[in-house]
């Protein structure tokens, strides 16, 4: 069994531990499951499943943050979606 995969995360190649999990994933990067969507393989995950769903050679993810912002004073939030583009 290889100790090391090879991922891509929103668009860089990295290597990655084999057996590391979504969940493994954004905690090893500093990323707070709250606040994100992932995408593995142009599937959408659950937040539920980042802690089942195990990475592999090859894969793909895409992080998406949602971050928030409105008016001064006002009391509606606005949230607004960053996405770093694919390339295709």
């Amino acid at each position: 069994m290889q100790d090391t995969i090879h991922i891509h995360v929103n668009g860089e190649a990295r290597t990655w531990r084999s057996g590391a999990s979504v969940a493994d994933l954004l905690q090893d990067l500093e990323i707070k499951t709250e606040r994100v969507a992932v995408e593995l393989n142009l599937e959408i995950l659950d937040r539920a499943a980042f802690g089942q769903r195990l990475l592999k050679d090859g894969d793909r993810v895409e992080i998406l943050s949602f971050i928030g912002g409105g008016a001064m004073g006002s009391d509606d939030e606005i949230f607004h979606v960053s996405i770093r583009e694919r390339a295709r």
